[in-house]
């Protein structure tokens, strides 16, 4: 109701600033118009005058009389007509009581008289109304021998301009009730609109994070409005889910070590009187399932972190940051007696997300050096790719097959219960691509070893 009244009160006031003025303009117009039309006629019958007020005859004056007279009862305007001493020679009153009577003192006969043409409104006590009037002088030569003054009521401009007042009121009721059904109609569908989104969001923080709003209909700024609301709700949606996954893997996953500390911290409690040296072994047992744990934790965090990622993607040199790693491992690839080495262009320029290309190599090379045997090679590797730019990491391990290459990216997932780590590296190599639009995989090698491949787009 507020936005229809305040759609009414805004046309009102429009039309109000435009109508009045009007209004105004249109009085003033009909009463020039009028005396426009006056004072015509009365020079016209300043010429009809001429001959009566100079050579003045008992058969002229009657002449001007009926001429008078017809003038009044054709148009309504009541004609005076004196000599030059003021006196009223002619009327077009029916009983011409006025005949005779002296006009010298009236301002707008002065005015004539003194060869001056005079318009204006005057009110008339004898006729008890406002009046128009044009009064004229009537020459002979350059003698001025008398005036012609002929007066209007002024009710009936006022009336003429009334009746057109009342169209312009009609047009504008016409107008304001108009705006007030558009404005109730789109008022309507706007409250509508509001309204399914209201019922969306309510439906939100009943916790329902299926719903979504309709993105389809209504004006732009509520479409608009409804597509932020599906991306807040869909972010929302996968928040939670995220939550809820990092909640059930780490509840799954640390079940089991937990109850091996718990029991090997319980035999350790047992044997401590009995076998120092049994306790002990438990107790470094328990130790490693204590370590083993806190990487759990860690590799879930980072996963966690990789998956909720939205930070913006940013220009880096691949060759550049693949060249610091390798010197990085390098000290830890020599205790294991495996030889790493880089092969990349002098610049290599990619988009990603901010540390993604680091732990991607990072975690590329720790599962190459826990694999690779001894005397062998790692090669880290920076090429150009049909799709981007290619950073691979290949060894000389064992290998996998093209089935276990496709679910090494799944959480959890060990080649073999041997095979050291959480089974989160490769996790969250994917997340940290997926992050950064690139895309990742693994490749068996023959005769042996595997290569670890992301490509990233190139930077432009």
């Amino acid at each position: 109701m507020r936005f229809i009244a305040a759609i009414a009160a805004v046309t009102l006031l429009v039309l109000l600033v435009q109508d009045v003025p009007l209004a105004f303009y249109m009085h003033q117009n009909e009463q020039n118009k009028i005396t426009g039309t006056l004072q015509r006629d009365a020079l016209v019958l300043a010429g009809r005058s001429q001959t009566a007020l100079w050579s003045p005859s008992s058969a002229s004056t009657e002449q001007l009389s009926t001429l008078a007279a017809d003038y009044h009862n054709s148009g309504g305007a009541r004609v005076v007509i004196v000599n030059a001493s003021g006196t009223a020679i002619v009327t077009s009153d029916d009983d011409q009581a006025t005949v005779g009577e002296d006009y010298s003192t009236r301002p707008e006969i002065q005015a004539a008289l003194a060869g001056s043409i005079a318009t204006g409104t005057r009110f008339s006590s004898v006729l008890n109304q406002s009046l128009l009037y044009v009064t004229v002088p009537v020459f002979n030569g350059a003698n001025t021998i008398g005036a012609v003054r002929l007066t209007y009521p002024e009710d009936i401009v006022t009336n003429a301009v009334n009746a057109q007042v009342w169209v312009l009121g009609l047009v504008a009721l016409t107008t304001l009730l108009l705006a007030a059904i558009a404005g109730t109609i789109f008022a309507r569908g706007l409250t509508r609109r509001l309204n399914a989104l209201e019922v969306a969001t309510e439906a939100l923080a009943d916790g329902d994070l299926s719903v979504r709003a309709d993105t389809r209909h209504g004006p732009p700024e509520l479409r608009s409005l409804a597509r932020t609301f599906n991306t807040m709700t869909a972010r929302l949606q996968a928040l939670i889910n995220l939550q809820n996954g990092f909640a059930s893997d780490a509840s799954h996953q640390l079940r089991t070590p937990l109850t091996a500390l718990r029991l090997r911290l319980e035999r350790a409690s047992d044997l401590i009187a009995t076998d120092p040296q049994g306790a002990a072994e438990r107790l470094i047992a328990a130790e490693r399932e204590a370590d083993r744990m806190s990487d759990l934790i860690e590799g879930l965090l980072q996963l966690s972190r990789a998956e909720s990622s939205s930070v913006a993607q940013t220009t880096v040199d691949l060759a550049e940051i693949a060249n610091a790693r390798v010197e990085h491992w390098q000290p830890l690839a020599d205790e294991h007696g495996v030889m790493i080495r880089c092969e990349a262009p002098s610049s290599a320029r990619i988009t990603a997300v901010p540390t993604a290309v680091e732990q991607i190599i990072d975690n590329f090379i720790d599962n190459a050096l826990s694999v690779s045997p001894a005397k062998s090679l790692i090669i880290v590797r920076v090429a150009p790719d049909r799709d981007g730019i290619a950073l691979s990491v290949l060894d000389e391990g064992p290998g996998l097959s093209s089935e276990e290459c496709l679910r090494a990216f799944d959480r959890f997932w060990r080649a073999s219960s041997e095979t050291p780590g959480t089974g989160l590296g490769l996790a969250i190599v994917r997340q940290l691509a997926i992050a950064s639009q690139a895309h990742a995989e693994l490749i068996p090698r023959s005769p042996r070893g595997l290569e670890a491949r992301v490509v990233f787009q190139t930077a432009r």
